[in-house]
């Protein structure tokens, strides 16, 4: 995981960089999922030591940058429509979300397969 963090956190770091570039280098909130992104890759270099902790860390930043991105993809019928007030906002934060929720879900496929593992060499 510690790895798959610190990609993750490379890719969001490129979609802010871009969404902020597409914008003009105008909007700082263009910038966000970026902040996520080096978070998260921070995490994920101080996961190779520890990763009980840092990885839980990485997965609580994940959650609430997929909460916080909700709006945004709540705002993809706006953009089929041609109607979104931020267009660029919409696709970035809906990447953002998805590729979040992609990592919630390995992280917590992780964690069950650590611990059916340890079940086992307990049991076994």
């Amino acid at each position: 995981m510690p790895r798959t963090t610190i990609l993750l956190g490379v890719v969001l770091v490129a979609v802010g960089v871009v969404g902020w570039l597409a914008a003009g280098m105008s909007s700082w909130t263009a910038l966000i999922p970026a902040v996520l992104g080096v978070v998260l890759a921070v995490c994920g270099l101080l996961g190779r030591s520890n990763p009980k902790v840092w990885i839980h860390a990485a997965l609580v930043v994940a959650l609430l940058g997929a909460l916080g991105t909700i709006r945004n993809v709540l705002g993809l019928a706006d953009l089929a429509s041609g109607d979104a007030e931020r267009p660029l906002a919409v696709v970035a934060g809906t990447i953002t979300f998805v590729l979040l929720v992609a990592y919630l879900v390995l992280g917590i496929r992780s964690f069950v397969a650590v611990r059916r593992e340890r079940r086992q060499q307990v049991s076994g």
